[in-house]
């Protein structure tokens, strides 16, 4: 597998489930960011995600480990551990052991998703992950929306970047997605780990974009999460997660919400929904096809029209990549000066 030329190891927001995946009670087995973890819910009904080996003699929590209220206890010896990570009990002991403790992650649940925040140096989370069916600037909430469409293609190789790098491509869209517009992008706001890009539909056929009235809204908080608002001709919410596994590999989430018809409170995706999500799907597969494949051109050969979205982005994605290693001065011993 080819290594991208960029960190794998990003700070940040990234998914790691969906909510659904893990019921009351049950332990999960996951690796990201080249690393074996567990995700576990406790009976009343929080998410905790935690590296999966225990701390005592190394035994995998996910095989064998088992949920007691609002603690794991592992299949070995029977120690257990809290959501923090921390050893609350040793069954054969008096006292716990407070000086061990299992590598934990903050974790967000919403948008029936499961997130964890990424920081290879601990560091806390400073910003959110953004709420795709309520964060928006309108009154539009969860039960303005049918349940997700859901895809989900493990082990790509690619990288978060090149995911976050289409949403300012504008030229891509006649190519790829064969449809006959232009985006006409409208704001690219790169100044805080949240960043915002949004355009607006301007087709080829004579049709000016001010008749058609439609476009998206795009949030991006960091590189592992990006929040779509798709208005006008479709109303859907759309949520795409990469999250690194690897060095080389990511898994790839994309959630779709199609907007409720008036009074319809089903629970699952009616026919008419499913066909336009089924739709949105297809579009950010063709996306896959292109990120599955490519290789990451640094300096890319940027036209007039592209270069402020790409330039804007890549530089703002620096932010979130470890620092590099500072090269130590070069000692000069006594007999080299000589």
């Amino acid at each position: 597998m080819a290594k991208p030329p960029l960190s794998m190891k990003p700070t940040g927001w990234f998914q790691v489930a969906w909510s659904a995946e893990i019921g009351l009670g049950e332990v999960h087995r996951m690796k990201y960011f080249d690393t074996e973890m567990v995700a576990w819910r406790s009976t009343d009904g929080r998410v905790a995600v935690m590296d999966a080996y225990c701390e005592h003699l190394g035994a995998h929590l996910g095989h064998g480990g088992r949920v007691d209220g609002d603690r794991i206890v592992c299949p070995f010896h029977g120690w257990e551990w809290d959501s923090t990570g921390r050893n609350v009990r040793i069954p054969y002991e008096k006292r716990p052991n407070r000086g061990r403790r299992i590598g934990s992650y903050p974790v967000a649940e919403l948008n029936e998703s499961i997130f964890i925040w990424h920081d290879i140096d601990g560091g806390a989370p400073y910003f959110d992950v953004p709420d795709v069916l309520a964060g928006f600037d309108d009154d539009r909430g969860a039960a303005d929306y049918y349940p997700a469409a859901t895809l989900f293609r493990p082990g790509l190789e690619l990288h978060p970047q090149y995911v976050m790098e289409n949403g300012v491509d504008f030229a891509h869209f006649t190519f790829v997605h064969k449809v006959p517009f232009m985006p006409d992008i409208t704001r690219h706001d790169f100044t805080r780990p949240t960043s915002y890009v949004d355009f607006t539909i301007a087709f080829e056929n004579g049709i000016r974009a001010e008749d058609v009235s439609s476009g998206v809204e795009a949030v991006n908080a960091g590189l592992g999460v990006a929040a779509t608002k798709s208005w006008g001709m479709v109303d859907n919410r759309t949520l795409t997660a990469v999250t690194p596994v690897d060095d080389a590999t990511s898994d790839v989430r994309f959630s779709v919400w199609i907007g409720r018809r008036p009074g319809d409170e089903s629970s699952e995706l009616p026919t008419g929904a499913k066909f336009l999500a089924d739709a949105v799907i297809e579009q950010f597969t063709a996306d896959i096809r292109i990120w599955a494949h490519q290789r990451y051109s640094d300096p890319p050969s940027l036209t007039h029209g592209e270069y402020d979205g790409f330039t804007q982005l890549r530089q703002w994605a620096k932010q979130f990549y470890p620092a590099a290693p500072t090269a130590p001065t070069p000692v000069t011993s006594e007999r080299t000066q000589r």
